[in-house]
């Protein structure tokens, strides 16, 4: 259910606003988008798992705050963070 080191180095380096970045808005929603969506192909299979899906939307509230506060603080990162993570239609 959860991803990798490896996958989460590379969200990291791919998302990162500079060198030695992790708690950039950008990297903290990339991350949270992948567990986000590795969860939810667990919860397919796994439909009475209440556990992991209150996990889920609690992982889903914050990513809705971390989205709320970069489209506040920078509409343009925010615009090219959900163009490149596919998250609105």
């Amino acid at each position: 259910m959860s991803i990798t080191a490896e996958r989460k180095q590379a969200l990291i380096q791919e998302y990162a606003t500079k060198s030695g970045d992790t708690g950039s808005p950008e990297v903290q929603v990339a991350v949270l988008s992948e567990r986000i969506k590795n969860l939810t192909e667990h919860l397919k299979g796994h439909t009475k798992d209440n556990h992991s899906r209150r996990g889920l939307l609690v992982m889903v509230g914050q990513r809705r705050r971390l989205l709320d506060y970069l489209k506040a603080s920078s509409a343009p990162r925010y615009d090219a963070l959900i163009g490149r993570l596919g998250l609105r239609k």
